[in-house]
């Protein structure tokens, strides 16, 4: 069955590579822009549009504000973007915003942060994927009548060029990005030498149209509320900007510095595009409204529900390129396709950051390991099952999505430059030197401002927002909290059961012993495996682990030397970080030097009794001896660690035989074995991991 799915894998991803080779993956800068910032750039294509749609209440008077906007706007992403430099030089890891709130504010400021950014994510994918398809299906019918089906099917496509690697799907990505942002450049220069150089007069398509509002006159609080609620539209240009600093370990040395470089690029770029859409739509007099087809009047008349409100950038691009000409029609195509891999952006962000929170034990260990193409893939994965998810629930409608949206980024924001905040009030107490400590206060400047900026604008989100969708985010920024601290919580629990302990388990008993025993770490079911092994009276005896990570297999090397166990330890290398195939390769060489002997494997296991547990424990053990029973001249051994959860399993199992069991009636009433201590019990439940896990 594994040849049969390696075939059409190998065809979809490409080989595996070796884990030596992860050096190769990693991205220069002219790579990493498009892959980590593709979401803040394409968000031009709509923020401006988004300014002027809340503007419209207020009538095409209220238009004249969204330059100021504009302003504000620009001013947030210099103050993010300053801000986000420094957090990637302070903090390289790759954790970002989650190790900076964790670090400075506590673990549950940094778990709301992961769990805010890890919903954000999410919806960047769908939202992203929604708008594309509606988009691309105003000149194809066919996508417009099945969008759900289309934007599912681009989620697979993205999905798979993902799994091949970071790099490839750069590569993949880098060409359509570069392309819209040489559009929308090329559409800002030919707008201003038309009308600065040749004094054209450019008109957009809505140029003579009309907004008709029941709100003339809007004054006050009214007014002012209205504006904050613009500008936080415009603050979706924001979103992903967080990107660059979870991803920092992607990056090619000297790592901080080309992230931060890549930061001061994409916010360069994406202002100045944003600040000219914003610009153009002004001078070339584009209208949009909330509801087109009643608020838009075309030679006094309503626009009907026939009609079709294009983008800004669309409008903008048909006055200054004009209309269909191939200009127009280039920077079109960039922008649909830009779309599109917005989502890539998450799918760069996503799987890091779930890398990270499993090696801190509130994801399942699977998080954190890396697939054939050296990528998360079970990150990847994931992320696009959750968005498919929505996709399908809220059919597509970006209209819909984009209410959700937003939420999750401005937390992470505000809780992360809150977190600098404290960072630098920390150096300040123990810095001497005059000249870091200006650094530092100017530094510490910064960052609360853009605390300030972004905690006003999630407010102004969540007030204006709430009722439309934005409480969903907040269910499942919740949601994963709760999930998270479960899993925490779950892995720490195993973590001191097995701890190992030399009161609880008794010194190795010296005897002839052959065996050859897999280990992992030095806890109560390693100890409790050689234990047994030895008591086998067989030839020779060898611990053997499996080199999946170098760093933890040097400190099970060291912690093995240190310790009374007097076994020697064999350290399998895995170049392709899998379990199984070094182990029987290495039964495979035993044979073949010695072909009369039998090599018996003796596997520690534990076992555990709810449901939900199978899920953060993978099944490596169950794999390898499926492998090894095949195995000529193999006998193949599992040394039970019975859980205090497993018990629960064992009462489940009894009270299933006593009522359920046929005759039951006739037998009379079940005597429960009696208890022998855990050495005597067996399996009651599936095995657990084999697999080096932190928390087990």
């Amino acid at each position: 069955m594994s040849r049969m799915t390696d075939v059409p894998k190998r065809l979809l991803l490409g080989r595996a590579l070796r884990s030596d080779r992860l050096g190769e993956t990693l991205l220069p800068k002219r790579v990493a822009l498009p892959v980590f910032a593709s979401d803040p750039l394409s968000s031009v294509a709509y923020a401006p549009g988004e300014v002027l749609l809340v503007l419209s209440v207020a009538g095409v008077s209220a238009y004249h504000f969204s330059p100021w906007i504009a302003v504000a706007v620009v001013v947030l992403m210099f103050t993010v973007v300053a801000s986000y430099r420094q957090n990637v030089r302070a903090y390289p890891s790759g954790g970002g915003d989650y190790e900076v709130a964790t670090t400075n504010l506590g673990r549950r400021a940094g778990l709301t942060v992961a769990s805010a950014l890890l919903v954000d994510y999410v919806l960047t994918v769908a939202v992203s994927i929604s708008s594309g398809v509606e988009n691309l299906g105003s000149a194809i019918p066919f996508v417009v009548e099945h969008k759900t089906f289309c934007a599912v099917a681009v989620i697979v496509l993205l999905t798979l060029m993902n799994l091949r690697g970071v790099r490839e799907s750069g590569k993949l990505f880098a060409v359509p990005t570069y392309c819209f942002v040489v559009g929308v450049f090329a559409l800002i220069i030919w707008g201003l030498v038309r009308g600065v150089l040749l004094g054209d007069d450019m008109r957009a398509p809505t140029a003579d149209y009309e907004i008709h509002t029941e709100q003339h006159g809007i004054a006050g609080f009214a007014l002012a509320f209205l504006l904050l609620r613009a500008f936080s539209s415009g603050c979706a240009a924001l979103t992903g900007v967080e990107a660059i600093s979870n991803g920092v370990p992607a990056f090619r040395k000297p790592k901080s510095r080309n992230a931060a470089t890549t930061l001061a690029l994409m916010g360069g770029l994406a202002v100045t595009m944003f600040c000219g859409i914003i610009a153009f739509a002004m001078v070339t007099g584009v209208k949009m409204a909330e509801n087109p087809a009643k608020d838009l009047l075309i030679d006094g008349h309503p626009a009907g529900d026939g009609y079709t409100q294009n983008p800004v950038i669309s409008q903008v691009a048909a006055a200054v390129f004009g209309d269909g000409t191939a200009p127009f029609v280039f920077l079109a195509a960039a922008t649909a396709l830009v779309l599109f891999l917005a989502a890539n952006t998450a799918y760069n962000g996503f799987p890091l950051l779930g890398s990270i929170l499993a090696q801190d034990r509130y994801l399942p260990r699977q998080l954190h390991t890396r697939g054939d193409r050296l990528a998360f893939s079970n990150g990847i994965v994931l992320l696009a099952g959750a968005a498919a998810i929505l996709v399908v629930v809220y059919e597509a409608d970006s209209t819909r999505l984009i209410q959700l949206y937003i939420v999750g980024v401005f937390v992470s924001f505000t809780l992360s430059q809150t977190g600098m905040v404290r960072h630098w009030n920390r150096l300040l107490t123990t810095e001497s030197d005059p000249a870091r400590r200006r650094h530092m206060h100017r530094s510490r400047a910064i960052n609360a401002f853009g605390a300030f900026l972004t905690g006003l604008v999630l407010v102004v989100v969540l007030v204006t927002k709430f009722t439309h969708g934005a409480w969903v985010s907040l269910v499942g920024m919740a949601l994963f909290f709760a999930v998270m601290s479960a899993i925490r919580r779950h892995y720490d629990r195993i973590s001191e059961e097995l701890a190992a302990d030399e009161t609880a388990e008794p010194q190795l008993r010296p005897a002839r012993v052959h065996s050859f025993v897999l280990v992992s770490k030095i806890h109560r079911p390693t100890l409790r495996a050689l234990r047994y092994a030895k008591l086998m009276r067989s030839d020779t005896l060898e611990a053997v682990t499996v080199n999946v990570d170098h760093d933890e297999t040097e400190l099970l090397r060291r912690e093995w030397e240190e310790s009374d166990i007097d076994i020697p330890l064999t350290i399998l290398d895995s170049p392709y970080r899998e379990i199984s195939r070094p182990v029987i390769d290495y039964v495979k060489r035993l044979r073949q030097e010695q072909p009369r002997d039998v090599v018996s494997v003796f596997i520690p296991e534990y076992v555990v009794g709810h449901w939900y547990e199978h899920l953060l424990h993978n099944q490596s053990a169950l794999r390898l001896k499926g492998r090894l029973l095949f195995t000529p001249g193999v006998m193949v051994t599992s040394v039970p660690y019975q859980l205090e959860s497993s018990e629960v399993a064992k009462k489940r199992a009894r009270r299933r035989e006593q009522w359920n069991a046929p005759g039951a009636v006739r037998r009379g009433p079940v005597i429960p074995p009696r208890k022998s201590g855990r050495d005597g019990g067996g399996p009651e439940g599936s095995a657990g991991s084999l697999t080096r896990q932190r928390g087990k």
